[in-house]
């Protein structure tokens, strides 16, 4: 093949180097589900596009599991917020509350952003979460209010994030 014939811009095919995807979510939807469709566990509607609570459907509606549901019940967070440090030992319980009114207020507005499990020990308080942005949420809750540390952890190839907490 001949320099003339090779088209400017044109480079060769490597193959020699994996291509890494852009994003990986086996809980995001592949496609759009048929409106409306009811979660069969939890009671979210998908309409207009979006999981939505407080919504009334015909009862032959489509049924299927919401990603918030199937991530609880494989076991599989998508956030972790750990809270630690010996100002927690000393309000524990106003912190604790704080997580689950902040999560109740988001999880009010978004079906998706769910707690799946709050751990409590003396030194550390952890929570899981179906929602990285849920996670990120509760962390910048509990920091806005009692100040500290708070770092945040995010790792790509999972889209798992994790939030740190301490004072």
């Amino acid at each position: 093949m001949s320099s003339k014939s090779i088209p400017p811009g044109y480079q060769p095919v490597r193959r020699d180097r994996l291509l890494q995807e852009a994003e990986h979510d086996s809980y995001k939807a592949r496609g759009k589900f048929p409106e409306p469709t009811i979660c069969s566990h939890c009671g979210a509607v998908f309409h207009i596009g979006r999981w939505q609570w407080g919504i009334t459907v015909a009862s032959d509606a489509h049924r299927a599991s919401c990603p918030a549901c199937q991530r609880v019940h494989d076991h599989c967070p998508a956030g972790y917020v750990f809270l630690t440090g010996a100002f927690l030992q000393a309000y524990h319980e106003e912190i604790v509350h704080l997580v689950r009114n902040e999560a109740e207020r988001q999880r009010a507005e978004h079906p998706l952003k769910r707690v799946m499990a709050i751990d409590e020990a003396e030194v550390e308080i952890q929570v899981s979460t179906t929602d990285l942005h849920l996670a990120r949420a509760l962390g910048e809750a509990v920091h806005h209010a009692y100040q500290g540390e708070l770092e945040f952890h995010y790792n790509p190839q999972e889209m798992l994030l994790r939030v740190h907490w301490s004072r």
